[in-house]
């Protein structure tokens, strides 16, 4: 990074160098198809000319909705080599979300595949009618009002796009992060950002020049789209691209491509377990795994049955920059922080207030850091002056303001606070114990329970509801669960009893959190799941609570 500060280099002059060395190595393998770095630079000049042609600048935004593909890479990184940042958008999104996505970026253009043609159209009308939209693929210009992105593409110049001066604090990127305000939030990546966090897994993890790195990860993700894509733009490694996952091909795509490093995030590790075993298992060339979320429970049956020889576990966010990598294959630890030296790297566990989840401090109102084995919020101390300490947060700035603390260290200074839960243990390893705030994880997505509250009072009409995230035993993260003030019993469920209340009248959420899905331990009130079989919500009696804690029913 300091090399990359005195060249002032961005992710499109390393890209450059990448290229200018190894024009005809293999840079994406998608499905049946090889790009070479020479193939990718050409698409995404075409890409920055056509741009560039039609007036858009150096600080414009275009939103990018679309699968994973190597296309996809192209077309932001050539929007970047004329200063134009890319908001990439969950291609999940519908109606009002996706909206809010797109116009929260001040994008100005849509650029989307054509297997998205229908949830565009959805859109359209509440859009602003001053927006373009350019559709990637073949279509029917009667269907859809958009401009014909390949076509644009056909006719422009393949030679390099004129030169527009960029630094790296510009921004390339904006990547969403859900968050307590119920919408997505678009967090900055700057290009001295993407560089530290694909540089720092690479050298962390010992990844090598010649690894074929298989990553099946959406990429408007940073776990794929910043950590894995940046191995072959900004390193020259090869990475091949799953445009969706799939458990069932999971190691047959890794034999298929000799694959030697492979991506997850924990729920797919539970796929892949879960699965029928088969002689593939054991038969591909990965030496190491790399993402997040590898839960405790499985971590040794995984490694033991795929037979996996590192495991590289993560932990970080998006906009954050207190991240923490596990190097040495210390099992469920998701990093390490010397004790001995904690000034090396200024990051802390603080102790918060169980109710409120605001920092506890001492006397002297700095926070209170935590000893062995308390759990504690992961904080990170803000240098503004240095890009791996920096905090550049969201482009919506009261949300980034929200994600400060103030006197951490000693008075004055600020860190940023990552909304987890976690603990270290005398040796400096840290483990992660639980999300705070109002969102909870499941399927690999933060979902914001105010969003999904807000969903359910809009439906059913009621004046009060509260949702939290739930432990169900096998599961990856939290599953989703509400409690329904439903004073006239007006709903089309069951009966549900009396539920607790807290003295303004308000459900408490922290107590039903805390009670969970056990049947034996909410004894007054009726529990319902949805059953994804029939697509009903049903009774969660002893019985299905012991078939889920068996994984015989799978939700």
């Amino acid at each position: 990074m300091k090399r990359c500060s005195r060249l002032n280099s961005t992710v499109t002059s390393e890209f450059a160098e990448i290229v200018r060395k190894y024009p005809n190595k293999k840079c994406f393998l998608h499905e049946d198809k090889v790009w070479t770095f020479k193939e990718v630079d050409e698409f995404s000049n075409r890409v920055a000319n056509s741009f560039s042609k039609a007036g858009y600048r150096k600080g414009d935004v275009v939103a990018l909705l679309m699968e994973s593909s190597p296309e996809y890479v192209g077309i932001w990184l050539g929007l970047a080599k004329v200063g134009i940042c890319s908001a990439l958008i969950n291609y999940n999104l519908r109606q009002k979300t996706l909206i809010h996505s797109i116009t929260v970026s001040e994008a100005k253009v849509l650029i989307f595949g054509k297997e998205f043609i229908n949830v565009v159209k959805e859109v359209q009308g509440p859009l602003n009618h001053d927006f373009k939209y350019y559709c990637f693929g073949d279509f029917d210009s009667n269907v859809i009002t958009a401009q014909p992105l390949n076509k644009f593409l056909e006719e422009s110049s393949v030679m390099p796009p004129p030169l527009v001066l960029c630094n790296q604090k510009d921004r390339l990127m904006y990547i969403y992060t859900s968050g307590t305000t119920g919408l997505p939030k678009p967090a900055i990546i700057h290009h001295a950002r993407y560089i530290f966090i694909s540089a720092g897994i690479r050298i962390m993890m010992h990844v090598r020049f010649n690894d074929v790195i298989y990553t099946p990860l959406p990429l408007y993700h940073s776990a794929g789209g910043v950590i894995g894509i940046g191995q072959a733009i900004l390193a020259g490694s090869t990475v091949v691209i799953r445009s969706k996952f799939s458990a069932s091909k999971y190691w047959d795509d890794c034999i298929k491509y000799n694959c030697t490093v492979a991506q997850y995030i924990g729920e797919i590790c539970r796929y892949l377990l879960a699965s029928p075993p088969k002689p593939t298992d054991t038969e591909h060339r990965v030496r190491l795994i790399f993402g997040n979320g590898l839960r405790s429970q499985i971590w040794k049956p995984f490694v033991g049955r795929f037979r996996v020889k590192e495991i590289g576990e993560i932990y970080g966010s998006t906009e954050g920059n207190a991240n923490i990598v596990n190097i040495d294959n210390q099992p469920n630890a998701v990093g390490f922080v010397s004790r001995i030296a904690p000034w090396a790297y200024p990051v802390t566990l603080i102790r918060i207030d169980k109710d409120t989840n605001e920092p506890l401090r001492d006397k002297n109102g700095l926070c209170i850091q935590c000893k062995p084995d308390e759990p504690g919020e992961f904080v990170g101390k803000i240098i503004n002056s240095d890009p791996v300490r920096d905090f550049s947060g969201y482009v919506n700035e009261k949300a980034t303001e929200k994600k400060i603390v103030h006197s951490v260290f000693r008075k004055g200074d600020t860190a940023f606070l990552s909304g987890d839960l976690l603990v270290m243990d005398d040796f400096g390893y840290i483990y992660f114990k639980d999300r705070l705030g109002d969102t909870y994880r499941w399927r690999g997505e933060n979902v914001s329970t105010i969003e999904v509250e807000g969903v359910i009072i809009s439906l059913i009409g009621l004046k009060e509801c509260t949702v939290y995230g739930v432990e169900v035993p096998g599961c990856e993260g939290r599953a989703g669960m509400a409690a329904i003030f439903d004073e006239y019993n007006t709903l089309d469920l069951k009966h549900l009893h009396e539920v607790f209340m807290s003295r303004t009248y308000k459900l408490r959420k922290v107590d039903f959190q805390m009670q969970g899905i056990n049947p034996k331990v909410i004894k007054k009130d009726k529990l319902f799941y949805l059953n994804s079989k029939t697509s009903q919500y049903e009774v969660l009696d002893e019985q299905v609570y012991e078939s889920i804690c068996n994984e015989k029913i799978r939700l």
